[in-house]
């Protein structure tokens, strides 16, 4: 069965997030943040920006999330693992794909302060307000973010694979619980 992305392979989704989450949430990463001591990301980008793999309340929102993603994609899914991060004042994101983890991922815009900071899939420039989000075949689609030239924005990453599919084995990815990182 095809999935319900067509040709493009990524749709933005208004209302990713109901007002309600998008409040808890974006107060829970900068409480997070403020609190960050030794979670940082080095890979995507050389800002060091706060972030965390497979966060309890995050891998939460992943698993209830789950049942949306089955319908906006068309397929049955398996989630694998969440991440977020927030960005601050000159982060970027590299150009990528993802790996077999992220065969269907969300990102959602969890609030920022600042300025509209777009994402771009395969040069096509998204912009999404709190709550909003973005779903797209990231093992197959380019995607990254320029410069951001505001204070901070959320960012929540939730993955997922077909379980009819090549990636199937990744359910989890390879986590035995969630809110766990790898091997944990």
């Amino acid at each position: 069965m095809k999935d319900s992305l067509g040709e493009i392979r990524y749709k933005k989704i208004p209302n990713f997030l109901s007002k309600g989450e998008v409040d808890l949430l974006h107060h829970y990463s900068r409480i997070a943040h403020r609190l960050n001591f030794d979670s940082f990301e080095w890979v995507q980008s050389e800002q060091g920006d706060t972030s965390f793999y497979g966060d309890k309340v995050i891998d939460a929102l992943l698993v209830s999330k789950n049942k949306t993603m089955n319908d906006l994609v068309g397929l049955e899914l398996l989630p694998t693992y969440s991440y977020w991060r927030m960005y601050t004042f000159n982060a970027d994101l590299k150009k990528h794909k993802d790996r077999p983890s992220c065969e269907y991922s969300v990102t959602v815009n969890l609030g920022s302060c600042g300025t509209d900071w777009p994402i771009f899939i395969n040069d096509k420039s998204i912009i999404l307000q709190p709550g909003d989000g973005v779903v797209y075949a990231g093992c197959e689609v380019e995607h990254w973010r320029e410069n951001f030239t505001g204070d901070y924005c959320a960012q929540a990453f939730l993955h997922y694979v077909n379980k009819n599919g090549i990636h199937a084995n990744h359910f989890r990815d390879g986590r035995m619980l969630w809110g766990t990182q790898k091997g944990g």
